[in-house]
């Protein structure tokens, strides 16, 4: 049952009780012993939906019952995010229960780019709220759910004379602004919402956002989009606090239009930017630097690392190794080229980045490190011990 009230301020009002009832069939030949109610059983008196219920009937009944849902459901919702082809199915059990995720369906095609529908002809498909107004057991793409574009706020944001419409979640994998899925998909999702129906839940709600904005690619991609377009990014605000209250609630908001077609989301909960790196500790760390008067070019022997090369190799791969920890999120390798002296009395001095500086605390967590290399061999030249310039490439491979 759902109530809609034009409030004092402008807003029209919407709140929907959701009830929801399912049902079961045997795979293959089963046959139903008990009646689901009038709509559901017309349904499946039809070809389709009567071979649908035959081969899905049982499955969902037994997948109800491995995510520990009760059977019938009496609660569901669907969320479908665009860019991530992806078309959610949510149940509870009681109205103070949260959802459950039952299924994800894979989204097979998609019209058009992300951003509302705002014309007929633009294939578009919509972004808002939404819910099932239309059931289509002889469609062209098999079998057919229509949603209520345009809703309140489209029909006042959208164009006045041709808005466009027959919207729907379909089979068939091709569409010019609808939602497809494929054919043994849609069979399942068709019986689901029959029943829901069937039971007395007129207003199955729909929601379709551009993204999922949990995925950091997506966000990502979408607010690249957004800084273009600042009427889009308003109606995203709002799409984003709908999608983070059930996330946090894991129950549907009040969802209200104001009279100039903006969507208010009751108690919306604050946004943050997603995926911001962590904020990185100061070092106060100072790299040493001692004064060396005399560092030859060309040398009789060049120093060496205690145990020799095949050492110093393996300790170059460690400290890489020790330094993935120290990366920044947004970063997962580094190849640092550093330059040091071995004075002539064999001590690693005056280490400097010459290439491939990540960031302040990463930079001086490995030059702190370095400084503890122990002692080499000095070069030689002349039968003397002299200090010689390196340069060395620390390989940092987070991946």
């Amino acid at each position: 049952m759902a109530l809609k009230l034009r409030g004092k301020r402008g807003y029209f009002v919407i709140a929907s009780i959701f009830t929801f009832s399912i049902f079961s069939s045997a795979q293959n030949s089963y046959t139903p012993t008990v009646s689901y109610g009038a709509f559901f059983d017309a349904q499946t008196s039809l070809p389709r939906p009567k071979e649908s219920f035959q081969r899905k009937g049982e499955y969902l009944k037994n997948l109800f019952k491995l995510k520990g849902l009760d059977w019938p459901a009496k609660y569901v919702y669907l969320r479908s995010f665009k860019y991530d082809s992806q078309l959610e199915v949510w149940v509870k059990n009681s109205i103070k229960e949260e959802y459950k995720l039952l299924k994800i369906y894979k989204v097979c095609a998609l019209a058009g780019s992300l951003g509302p529908k705002r014309f007929e002809g633009d294939y578009q498909v919509p972004e808002g709220f939404y819910y099932i107004n239309e059931f289509n057991p002889n469609s062209a793409y098999y079998l057919s759910l229509g949603l209520n574009y345009p809703n309140a706020s489209d029909r006042i944001l959208a164009d006045q004379a041709k808005p466009g419409g027959d919207i729907f979640i379909h089979g068939g994998c091709a569409t010019v602004g609808c939602i497809p899925i494929k054919n043994d998909q849609i069979d399942e999702l068709y019986l689901l919402t029959a029943g829901a129906k069937s039971a007395g839940l007129d207003y199955i709600p729909v929601h379709i956002f551009p993204i999922n904005y949990s995925v950091k690619r997506s966000y990502e991609y979408l607010n690249k989009l957004l800084e273009a377009d600042p009427s889009y990014k308003a109606l995203n605000v709002k799409l984003e606090e709908a999608f983070e209250y059930f996330e946090q609630h894991k129950q549907l908001p009040v969802v209200m239009t104001k009279d100039n077609g903006e969507y208010v989301i009751s108690d919306a909960p604050v946004l943050t930017p997603r995926f911001q790196p962590k904020q990185r500790p100061k070092s106060n760390f100072v790299p040493s630097h001692r004064k060396v008067d005399f560092v030859a070019d060309a040398v009789a022997k060049w120093p060496e690392y205690p145990g020799g090369a095949a050492a110093f190799s393996e300790y170059v791969k460690r400290v890489g190794s020790e330094m993935v920890k120290e990366l920044p999120d947004s970063v997962t390798h580094a190849y640092v080229q550093l330059e040091f002296i071995i004075d002539k009395d064999g001590s690693p001095v005056n280490f400097k980045i010459l290439k491939g500086a990540v960031d302040d605390y990463f930079d001086k967590v490995l030059l702190s490190k370095l400084e503890k290399m122990p002692a080499w061999t000095p070069a030689i030249l002349r039968e003397k011990p002299v200090a010689k310039k390196m340069v060395q490439t620390i390989t940092v491979n987070g991946e």
